[in-house]
């Protein structure tokens, strides 16, 4: 029987015609272990993770290995993107329990779910000290037919041991001028100044780090944060870990100088670092920082805009190399003599331009396209020629897999990303995808109550609850947009989603977790509040709670309105002031959140005589650039209802206003770009 054949992940999808009887998560599955007195295999992946293709293809496609599991096994498929909270409870556990973890995540539970013995990817043939998938398989089975007590006490000491992690960082002291001097501290004791970045291999781009540099800077003119983040992401932009032809990044560095990356290309990075770019800009002014931004806009509209107008969570690290063999990085490497093929004479200039030589930085003798010399000794003429002979050659080779559901958190991050690209740079088109990635959440992931779908397939949704990350990144990305279209109707829409985080995800202690009270019930309530790939829901929830607070118009004393949304903000970042000054590196977003929360955040209302009048738009994009962290702005005609900002701001001599206000009390306004540019260049004045 196919239960995989009607679920709308594509990654189970790819499993659906394994010889192996996978069932979906659910109670069906942990019923029919308890009938079968059996234990269950649960095996979490992702579309886009090429491990886990390579274990797919070696043991889930093999007839034996498949027969061996139908006859002493219940086996799971999970994918990680549409359960990540199965994904974390079990991954927990995994790194309890052997210190790493990693996809294929496979874990042996019984079936109460609870989990007994772990690991990640297994081969087919023991290697490296490593044994093989079977020889695991059979020492399970043995187990669970032989030594059951045992296997019963081992799964019941890590559910406790689970049960017993629980978060309780909580209470209303932010992080203040200390705690975010010793982050910045000890952000500077790991960063690599030769190679821009922090840590060793393998390398992650750290945007949300980034943005806590240039918040920090912008608040404090730290000098020393500003320049980490200008130099490391000049070093990615000229790295292979970026598509020197195509724009985008891939999602990490194997080496430490961002020259061989995991090709595999995700929603969530590109998003998080096409914002990182476009701020950096709005920073520094810097033409690469502005080339970058919008190339990696244009890719995420290129190559990841779904029909129904969403976006798909990634592109495979493999693609076929023209022999039908599936190869990591086909699609983007290149050999001296694939560059002669194309250019003819200008392939020597290519080669030097790029990097590609005969020796190779990947396999095989073929080169990550980088750029390791200057581009100013070219000719812009000559290179904008060969880029363009290359892209198109590129675009006749087997293209990576899609994975194309799209996931709410990603697509929030996707919609402020290209929200405020789109007003930095005049570019409309990105500002009218960014509304129809929105228009798609609220139409298809919202149910009447504005409770969210985690996914959604070719205009379905699927059928998992949104998590805290999704009603977070979701309602962050409906307030950017808010900022940038002067529309309050996507205000209105954040403020349901964070009455949910309230009433749902929030601890009586100001906690919070990752699953709603109602939510299907685990071995253990996930709660994580460090930044990983993506914010935490935590971390983005604690963001999306100030930023609306902001524009609502109420502080915490006055005990109502937005005052709630503010006084949760401040208990989140309870977190922040703890773990901020140990693990700087893994509570980015925490830390920029905590950046705006001491910046104010600066609340900026911008009113004109019509939305099209040309001094107001300028006022507007004039407050959209302020640098000040986490500044929110409400565009709209004097008298309008749309934001609460806007209330009682009227015209001054009948000229369009721009009122900047902290903690709800404002200065003048102003009817000039120049003075207001200026008031919303820092943090603290």
């Amino acid at each position: 029987m196919n239960r995989l054949a009607g679920v709308t992940s594509p990654y189970l999808l790819q499993h659906a015609d394994n010889p192996v009887d996978w069932w979906p998560w659910g109670p069906e599955a942990f019923e029919e272990a308890k009938r079968r007195d059996a234990p269950v295999l649960l095996s979490v992946g992702y579309s886009a993770c090429h491990w886990c293709h390579v274990m797919a293809h070696e043991s889930f496609e093999d007839d034996d290995t498949a027969a061996y599991l139908n006859e002493h096994f219940v086996s799971v498929k999970v994918d990680r993107e549409e359960r990540p909270d199965v994904d974390a409870v079990y991954m927990e556990a995994v790194q309890a329990a052997t210190g790493q973890g990693g996809w294929p995540m496979t874990v042996f539970l019984t079936p109460d779910a609870e989990p007994f013995y772990f690991g990640t990817y297994f081969p087919p043939a023991p290697r490296h000290g490593m044994p093989s998938f079977r020889q695991v398989l059979e020492g399970v089975h043995l187990a669970w037919d032989e030594r059951r007590e045992e296997v019963a006490e081992v799964a019941g000491k890590i559910v406790r041991d689970l049960a017993g992690r629980e978060i309780s960082y909580g209470g209303t002291e932010t992080p203040g001028e200390e705690e975010l001097a010793q982050a910045l501290l000890g952000l500077t004791r790991e960063y690599d100044p030769r190679r821009g970045g922090f840590g060793g291999a393998p390398k992650f781009p750290p945007a949300m780090v980034i943005e806590f540099l240039l918040r920090h800077h912008a608040r404090t003119g730290s000098e020393g944060a500003l320049q980490m983040a200008r130099d490391t992401c000049e070093r990615m932009a000229r790295g292979g870990i970026y598509d020197q032809l195509g724009g985008g990044f891939a999602r990490y560095s194997v080496d430490r100088d961002w020259v061989v990356p995991h090709f595999e290309k995700m929603l969530y990075d590109n998003a998080l670092l096409c914002r990182v770019y476009a701020h950096l800009w709005r920073a520094t002014g810097s033409e690469l920082a502005r080339r970058v931004a919008l190339e990696t806009a244009d890719f995420m509209v290129r190559e990841l805009r779904t029909p129904e107008g969403g976006f798909a969570s990634a592109l495979d690290a493999d693609s076929d190399d023209g022999s039908g063999r599936h190869v990591e990085g086909a699609y983007y490497v290149w050999t001296p003599r694939q560059l002669d093929e194309v250019l003819g004479e200008d392939a020597g200039l290519a080669a030097r331009y790029f990097g590609v030589t005969e020796e190779g930085t990947f396999e095989h003798g073929s080169s990550v396209l980088r750029l390791p010399q200057q581009e100013e000794v070219f000719d812009a003429a000559r290179i904008d020629s060969v880029r363009a002979r290359m892209l198109a050659a590129r675009a006749e080779r087997p293209a990576p897999g899609r994975d194309d559901k799209v996931v709410a958190a990603w697509n929030g991050l996707a919609v402020a990303a290209l929200a405020e690209t789109g007003a930095y740079f005049d570019r409309p088109d990105l500002v009218e995808a960014a509304v129809a990635a929105a228009d798609l959440l609220v139409r298809l992931h919202l149910d009447d109550r504005a409770r969210l779908s985690r996914t959604s397939r070719d205009g379905r949704a699927g059928a998992h609850s949104g998590v805290l990350e999704d009603y977070a990144d979701v309602a962050e990305g409906f307030l950017a947009l808010a900022s940038v279209t002067g529309e309050g109707v996507w205000l209105e829409f954040a403020g349901f989603l964070l009455d949910h985080v309230l009433a749902r995800f929030t601890g009586e202690d100001g906690t919070l977790y990752d699953t709603a009270v109602d939510a299907e019930r685990l071995i253990r309530r996930p709660q994580d509040p460090t930044d990983n790939a993506t914010p935490s829901g935590w971390t983005a929830a604690a963001g999306a709670l100030l930023a609306y607070a902001a524009h609502t118009g109420a502080s915490p004393a006055q005990g109502a309105g937005g005052g709630a949304y503010r006084a949760a903000a401040e208990k989140a970042l309870g977190v922040v002031k703890a773990l901020g000054p140990r693990v700087p590196r893994f509570i980015g977003w925490g830390l920029a959140v905590a950046e705006a929360a001491l910046a104010g955040p600066r609340e900026v209302a911008v009113v004109g005589p019509a939305l099209d009048d040309p001094a107001a738009r300028e006022l507007h994009r004039t407050a959209l650039l302020g640098t000040s962290p986490g500044a929110v702005v409400a565009y709209g005609t004097a008298g309008s209802e749309e934001f609460p900002l806007l209330a009682d701001r009227p015209l001054v001599d009948g000229e369009p206003a721009a009122y900047v206000c902290r903690h709800f009390v404002c200065d003048a306004p102003t009817t000039d770009s120049e003075h207001l540019r200026a008031a919303l260049s820092g943090g603290n004045g």
